[in-house]
C-alpha cells in the first residue's frame, strides 16, 4: 500500500510489477453424455480414471455404450473427463416414508428418495435415532449406500419447516446435504421420525445378583410364513430365542457401551442357533440416554426378505435362579420398531410407502441425451462446467438391440450433433462425430460424411467403428464407436507433444483395439481424406493408428482455414487461455499502461509457445504477432469503452503427404 511519511526515515512501499502471466488451459478434458447404470444424474462429475468411473458410476455395464468409451478414454491416455449420466427414460428412485410413530394414526415424518434413479437406491438403509435430542422435533439421521459403504449422518434435524435445521433444506443443500437422498416434506403437523430399533430405557447402576441367570426372549419378525391357523395371515418363520444376557456370577459391564457389546455378542449368539436364522444379526449401540439400542443387522444376500426385520424383546418370568434379563438392561416393555428403514423392505411399524429403485429398459432418447438447457439436463448440463475441449457422445449412434448394423430407433443422430456442436461452439471445444452403424464400408462412409450436417471447424469425425474387448460378455469382442479410444487418444497426445501436433501417425496407436470393422486400403483412404474424414488404418508392426488430422470443414473443395485439426485445436487453446488471462484487464484505465501490460503478458504467453515449437517460422517475428497500441485502439474505441488486442500466430499445419523424389544418377565418371 501507498507510504506516507511523517518522520524522518527510510521507508519500504512494494509497487505493483504490472506483471500478470497467462496460464494455458488443459487441452484433454473430455466430456462424456449418454447412459450409465448408477450415479448422479444430468448433472457433470469429474472422474480422473477409470477406477473413479467404477466406484461412482458402476463401471461397464452390457447396456452402456459410455462406460466403454469412458474405458477406452483411460486406456489410451486420458486423464481427466467429466460424465453426464441421462438415465432410462423408465427408470426410478427408490423411496422410503419415515413415519412419526409406531401403532394408531402415524403420520409421514420425512420423505427420502434416493439422489438418482435406479436399482441402486434400493441397497439405502436409513437408522434415525433420538441421542442427544432434548427437543421433541430434533433427530439424527444415518444414511448408508449398502453396495458401496458409503455412509453419512446428519444430526440435530427438525421437522419444524420454520427451523434453521429443518431436515428437508440441510439434506437437500448442494453444499453440505446428503448425496445419497433427497429429502421431501412428511405431513403437515408430523412429528419427528421414529427411531429406528428396539431403545431401551436408561440402564443405570442395578444390583445384580450374582446367584441367578439374567435372560431375555428375542423375536424376529421377519422372514414370516403362513399362519397355520389361517392361510390368509403370516406369522414370524423364526421363533423367539431365549438368551442368557448375565450367567450366574458374570459381571454386568460398567458403561452401556461395554453392555452393548455384551448384547451384542450373547444375542447372535442365540440368533446363530436358532433354526431358520440363517443371516439374521443384530447390531447393540449405546444411546445418549445411558442404554442400549438392538438394530437389525440382516446380510442381505443371505436374508433377503428380513432387511428390515424388527426384533421384540421379552421378559422372562423370574424362577428359582433365572432373573428378568430385559427388566435389567432397560428393555422391558421397550417398543420395537424396523431395525433399519429400506426400501425394500415392508409397509409396517415406523415404515411407511417404500419405493424400490428401477433401472428401466428404455434408453434414453434424442431428447433426453440433448436435454434442456433450463433445467441444465442431458448436453446442457456441461454449461455448469468450468472447462471441457471434447465432447464425445456414445450414445447418438448407439446399435439398435440385437441388430448392430442400424441405428436405434429412439435417437436421432444429425439433431444430437448438431446441437452438441453449437455448445462447442459456445464453449471452445471439439465435438467427437461417430459414424452411426451400418456405415461398415467405404461407399456408405462416403454417402454418410457428405450428407454429415456437422460441417464446421469444431468437429472431427473418424471411420471406420472399432471392434474392442468387452468385459460384460467374457471380453467377446464388440463394435463400438470410435469416439472415446480417439478422445483418449487426443489427451495422449497433447501430453506428449502438445495440442499443435496432429493426433496422427505412426505414433498414434489406438490402444485396446482388437480390430477395424473395416478395414481400409490406400485407395479407399485416398477417397475420404479430401472429403475431411479421418481414417482409422492397421498397418504391420505398427497396429491399429489414427491415419487422418482433419475438422469436418477439412474437405478440399471447401479450402478452409481451419481444415487441419491441431491447427483448430491450438486456436481453440490460445482463445481459452488468452480470454482466461485478461479478465484483470477490464475496467482498467485504457490507455498506453494497459496496453503495454496486455502486450507485455500476451507476449510473454506466445513466446512461450513458440519455444515448445508450437509455431512455424525461425523467429518470434515470423511466428506470432501481439499489438495493442494506438492504433488499434483509436479514441473512438476509447469513448466506447472498448480495448482492442490483436494476436497472430503462424500454425504448423501436418505434413499428409510426404513425396520422395528418387532419380537415377546415369553417366557419372568414378573419381
Amino acid at each position: 500500500m501507498p507510504v506516507t511519511p511523517s518522520y524522518p526515515g527510510v521507508y519500504i512501499e512494494e509497487v505493483p510489477s504490472g506483471v500478470r502471466p497467462v496460464i494455458g488451459v488443459a487441452t484433454g478434458v473430455t466430456a462424456f453424455v449418454g447412459y450409465v447404470r448408477t450415479g448422479p444424474e444430468n448433472r457433470a462429475v469429474r472422474v480422473n480414471s477409470f477406477g473413479e468411473f467404477e466406484r461412482r458410476f458402476g463401471g461397464v455395464d452390457r447396456d452402456s455404450e459410455l462406460s466403454l468409451a469412458v474405458q477406452q478414454f483411460f486406456r489410451n491416455g486420458g486423464s481427466a473427463a467429466l460424465v453426464v449420466r441421462v438415465p432410462k427414460s423408465d427408470a426410478r428412485a427408490a423411496s422410503v416414508t419415515l413415519l412419526d410413530k409406531v401403532g394408531t394414526g402415524p403420520k409421514s415424518a420425512l420423505v427420502l428418495e434416493a439422489a438418482s434413479t435406479g436399482q441402486w437406491g434400493s441397497n439405502l438403509l436409513v437408522d434415525v435415532d433420538h441421542d442427544d435430542a432434548a427437543e421433541p422435533k430434533i433427530f439424527n439421521l444415518s444414511v448408508r449406500d449398502g453396495s458401496t459403504g458409503v455412509t453419512e449422518r446428519f444430526t440435530g434435524l427438525s421437522v419444524d419447516p420454520t427451523s434453521a435445521a429443518y431436515a428437508v433444506t440441510l439434506l437437500n443443500d448442494p453444499d453440505r446435504g446428503s448425496s445419497l437422498v433427497r429429502a421431501r416434506p412428511g405431513a403437515s403437523g408430523a412429528g419427528r421420525p421414529v427411531p429406528s430399533g428396539t431403545v431401551g430405557a436408561a440402564i443405570g447402576t442395578p444390583t445384580v445378583d450374582a446367584g441367578k441367570n439374567y435372560r431375555l426372549t428375542v423375536q424376529p419378525d421377519r422372514p414370516t410364513k403362513p399362519d397355520p391357523a389361517d392361510a390368509t395371515k403370516t406369522v414370524p418363520a423364526v421363533a423367539a430365542v431365549t438368551v442368557t444376557v448375565l450367567e450366574k456370577g458374570e459381571r454386568l459391564p460398567s458403561s452401556p457401551a461395554g453392555v452393548a457389546a455384551l448384547v451384542q455378542r450373547k444375542v447372535n449368539a442365540a440368533l446363530g442357533a436358532a433354526d431358520g436364522a440363517a443371516g439374521l444379526r443384530v447390531r447393540v449401540v449405546p444411546t445418549a440416554a445411558g442404554g442400549v439400542r438392538l438394530l437389525g443387522d440382516v446380510d442381505p444376500l443371505v436374508a433377503p426378505a428380513a432387511v428390515d426385520a424388527a426384533f421384540t424383546v421379552g421378559g422372562v418370568t423370574a424362577s428359582g435362579d433365572v432373573a428378568d434379563g430385559a427388566a435389567l438392561l432397560g428393555l422391558g416393555g421397550a417398543t420395537a420398531n424396523v431395525g433399519r428403514y429400506t426400501p425394500v423392505g415392508a409397509k409396517r411399524l415406523g415404515q411407511g410407502d417404500l419405493v424400490t429403485g428401477a433401472d428401466g429398459s428404455t434408453l434414453p432418447g434424442t431428447g433426453a441425451l440433448v436435454g434442456s438447457e433450463a433445467a441444465y439436463s442431458g448436453l446442457y448440463a456441461l454449461l455448469k462446467t468450468d472447462l471441457f475441449n471434447l465432447l464425445c457422445i456414445p450414445d447418438a449412434t448407439r446399435a439398435r438391440a440385437g441388430d448392430p448394423s442400424s441405428v436405434d430407433s429412439g435417437v436421432d443422430p444429425e439433431a444430437i450433433w448438431s446441437a452438441a456442436y453449437e455448445l462447442c461452439e459456445r464453449r471452445r471445444a471439439m465435438l467427437l462425430v461417430d459414424p452411426p452403424p451400418g456405415v461398415d464400408d467405404p461407399d456408405r462412409a462416403l454417402d454418410w460424411i457428405n450428407q454429415l450436417g456437422v460441417k464446421g471447424p469444431n468437429a472431427v469425425a473418424h471411420f471406420p467403428r472399432l471392434r474392442i474387448p468387452d468385459p460384460s460378455d467374457g471380453f467377446q469382442p464388440r463394435t463400438v464407436a470410435p469416439g472415446g479410444t480417439l478422445a483418449g487418444l487426443y489427451a495422449r497426445q497433447d501430453a506428449e507433444r502438445g495440442v499443435w501436433k496432429a493426433p496422427a501417425g505412426t505414433e498414434a496407436q489406438l490402444r485396446g483395439v482388437t480390430t477395424l470393422a473395416y478395414p481400409l486400403t490406400d485407395a479407399e483412404n485416398g477417397v475420404l481424406n479430401p472429403l475431411g474424414l479421418n481414417c482409422l488404418r492397421t498397418f504391420p508392426v505398427v497396429g491399429t493408428v489414427n491415419w487422418g488430422a482433419r475438422t469436418t470443414a477439412g474437405a478440399d473443395v471447401l479450402a478452409s482455414q481451419w481444415k487441419y485439426t491441431p491447427v483448430r485445436r491450438l486456436a481453440l487453446y490460445i482463445e481459452e487461455s488468452v480470454f482466461r488471462g485478461t479478465q484483470w484487464a477490464v475496467f482498467e484505465p485504457n490507455d498506453e499502461p494497459l496496453w503495454s501490460q496486455l502486450r507485455l503478458n500476451l507476449t510473454s504467453f506466445m513466446q512461450d509457445l513458440f519455444r515448445k515449437g508450437a509455431f512455424a517460422g525461425r523467429t518470434p517475428r515470423e511466428a506470432y504477432l501481439v499489438r495493442c497500441d494506438a492504433e488499434t485502439t483509436t479514441s473512438d474505441d476509447r469513448d466506447r469503452g472498448v480495448v482492442n488486442v490483436v494476436v497472430g500466430f503462424a500454425p504448423l499445419k501436418p505434413a499428409e503427404f510426404v513425396i520422395i523424389r528418387i532419380q537415377q544418377l546415369a553417366g557419372q565418371n568414378p573419381s
